[in-house]
C-alpha cells in the first residue's frame, strides 16, 4: 500500500458500489476486498475498490 493512501469507510464503499453494508462486510470477510482494521471498524483502500470493480468486469453476450 503505497504512502497516503486514501481510505473509505464501509458505508461510502457500499454506496459507491451501489451495495449494502452487509455485502461490503462479506466481501472483507471472504479475502475478496482488502481492508484495515481500524479499532473496531474497518477501512478499504480506495485503490482496493477500483481493483475488485475491475477484476469483477466480464463479457456478457
Amino acid at each position: 500500500m503505497a504512502p497516503g493512501a486514501v481510505f473509505l469507510t464501509v458505508a461510502e464503499v457500499a454506496e459507491q458500489m451501489r451495495v449494502s453494508k452487509m455485502t461490503v462486510y462479506r466481501l472483507v470477510h471472504a479475502g475478496d476486498l482488502e481492508a484495515v482494521r481500524v479499532g473496531r471498524s474497518f477501512r478499504v483502500p480506495a485503490q482496493a475498490v477500483a481493483d475488485f470493480i475491475e477484476k469483477s468486469f466480464y463479457e456478457a453476450g
